[in-house]
């Protein structure tokens, strides 16, 4: 009994603490004081066709109409705001006539978007969109609610002339242009897909063993040695020094572009592939001479073998 009425004796005393909590939090917001103009951040609670319901933490519940969410055409309400997300709007109206005070997201982002997008501009930030729409040399996306042009020669490592079939496609960008005053804001893939694809051959030249002989196709002759394509988009240099055993003063004068060459990786120091074919070559002489001799050994065999049946055949 005891310990009953002391559980009970508990639990009135934790009750009317609590309901002091809850009512302090209630009280401090009735005080708070909000104005046209503000930008508030608050949870959603409601979705439905005509917009979205928010908890502001305040006496009085928040709502974005579903022309105020967005300027971005393929933008839905339903598909793209979820319960439990939250937003940022502008105070348009502290009463729209229903006890709701009314927020619009599309003037926040001009309040706060343009500050947001100069610091993804500093940090590098990558980010993921999805274009909306093609138009005269290139394409357009939406970031932080503001209409971004991503050009054709920044929507993908290879020049694009027809931007509509990234309609529709979502990307992984950077801000490379910001300006609010003339709200323009400028968007690129390619540099992201130029750093993922480094990525890749660095780590395909990381798997290459030094000493290794490849075969490749001279690609360019520069004043101090050769390219030479590997494939899959590898490449390394044969110094001129590596090029032959004799002195050259000039790459042309052992190779034309297009021929096709056996290298030895000498290193693969900082993600550069450095090729001798003079190694190559050095490494293949031994074998060709054994190839000579096992032929001639062969050969020897052959005659030996015919004399001594020649000379079974005789009789002395």
């Amino acid at each position: 009994m005891e310990t009953e009425k002391k559980g009970i004796a508990d639990v009135q005393a934790e009750a009317p603490a609590e309901s002091m909590e809850d009512y302090s939090r209630e009280l401090e917001a009735s005080f708070r004081v909000i104005n046209e103009g503000d930008v508030l951040s608050g949870t959603v609670i409601g979705v439905n066709e005509e917009g979205v319901t928010l908890d502001l933490g305040y006496y009085a519940p928040g709502v974005i109409r579903t022309a105020d969410l967005s300027r971005d055409p393929a933008f839905s309400v339903l598909a793209d705001i979820h319960v439990g997300d939250t937003l940022e709007g502008t105070v348009v109206k502290k009463d729209d006539g229903a006890g709701n005070i009314q927020l619009s997201c599309v003037e926040a982002a001009e309040t706060l978007g343009w500050d947001r997008l100069q610091q993804y501009l500093d940090e590098k930030k990558t980010l993921t969109v999805k274009v909306s729409e093609a138009v005269n040399k290139g394409a357009v996306a939406f970031v932080e609610g503001i209409r971004g042009f991503i050009p054709a020669s920044q929507l993908s490592l290879d020049y694009v002339e027809d931007p509509d079939r990234f309609v529709g496609k979502t990307l992984e960008v950077r801000v490379i242009t910001v300006d609010p005053e003339k709200k323009r804001l400028v968007l690129s893939a390619r540099d992201v897909l130029r750093e993922k694809e480094a990525e890749r051959l660095n780590h395909k030249i990381s798997m290459i063993v030094p000493g290794t002989v490849l075969e490749g196709r001279v690609e360019s002759l520069m004043p101090y040695g050769a390219f030479v394509d590997l494939g899959d988009g590898l490449s390394g240099l044969v110094h001129i020094s590596q090029i032959s055993q004799r002195r050259l003063r000039k790459p042309s004068e052992a190779l034309s572009v297009g021929d096709i060459v056996k290298v030895k990786v000498l290193n693969t120091n900082d993600n550069r592939i450095s090729l001798s074919i003079k190694a190559a070559a050095e490494d293949a002489e031994p074998d060709e001479l054994e190839q000579r001799q096992a032929a001639e050994y062969s050969s020897r065999e052959s005659v030996g073998t015919s004399l001594g049946d020649l000379l079974k055949g005789l009789k002395l």
